[in-house]
């Protein structure tokens, strides 16, 4: 256990960033299931404005630091290849 009250506090701010973090990342993952169901549906262009959605969610998550910028281009790529392979 720390001894100084800053490093005390440091831990609880710690907490706190953490589950928030946390909670970010566990919607941009459901956001990401929900892009593979849409697009295992019929409906395109329901997909393709889900998408552009997901990618502003993705890009707000490496403004704030909770994915890394190149971890975040790979999955847009991914996922935009997804999409236009779909007839």
């Amino acid at each position: 256990m720390p001894q100084r009250r800053n490093a005390v506090k440091r831990i609880r701010q710690d907490k706190k960033r953490h589950a928030h973090n946390l909670k970010l990342k566990n919607e941009l993952k459901k956001a990401v299931k929900k892009f593979h169901s849409l697009l295992a549906g019929e409906n395109i262009e329901e997909t393709k404005k889900f998408f552009k959605e997901l990618t502003a969610k993705l890009d707000k998550a490496i403004f704030r630091n909770i994915l890394h910028k190149n971890t975040a281009s790979r999955l847009k790529s991914r996922l935009n290849k997804r999409l236009n392979k779909k007839p």
